[in-house]
């Protein structure tokens, strides 16, 4: 819960930050060598509305089981990596990584790389904490019914959760 909490922060605020210098968006994506014009506004919106629809379910919802944020969460980080990595790689000068827009710009460097790499960490808790995660609960017990064993009981007259025995 707490992890949630803390990458729904930062995702939050990244996406803020892009949305307050969205005019800046397109040209730092475009320093990162794989897309300009249209691309790069089409980019900028996938990651922004990625980055808003994870970090706000994440605050609003931090002990939710639904699995579609984290797999946002999952898909904006991918592509922040393989953005980044392309461009290191490929020695590449980025100024500005973007990830929080025109704001606490940092330049693309190995240190970015281990953000990046720590957000798919991240991704992959979260991925393996929905994968373990609870049954819902039988049908009966969210109805107030009870289970089929205090039905059960119930038949046989005798209190929920105690069983007969014997004829």
């Amino acid at each position: 819960m707490v992890l949630r909490i803390v990458l729904g922060a930062v995702y939050t605020a990244m996406a803020v930050g892009q949305l307050a210098s969205f005019g800046h968006m397109p040209g730092i994506l475009a320093a990162y060598g794989l897309v300009d014009g249209a691309a790069a506004t089409a980019s900028a919106v996938a990651l922004i509305v990625g980055e808003l629809v994870s970090g706000v379910w994440f605050l609003a919802r931090p002990r939710s089981r639904t699995v579609a944020p984290v797999w946002v969460f999952t898909a904006v980080s991918v592509m922040w990596t393989f953005l980044a990595a392309q461009a290191y790689a490929r020695g590449l000068t980025v100024t500005n990584c973007g990830c929080f827009g025109v704001y606490l710009s940092q330049r693309l460097s190995w240190l970015v790389l281990a953000q990046d790499a720590l957000t798919l960490l991240y991704a992959g808790l979260l991925l393996r904490g929905a994968r373990r995660a609870p049954a819902a609960p039988a049908p009966g017990a969210l109805s107030g019914r009870g289970t089929a064993q205090d039905e059960t009981a119930a038949r046989a007259g005798s209190p929920p959760g105690v069983e007969k025995s014997g004829p």
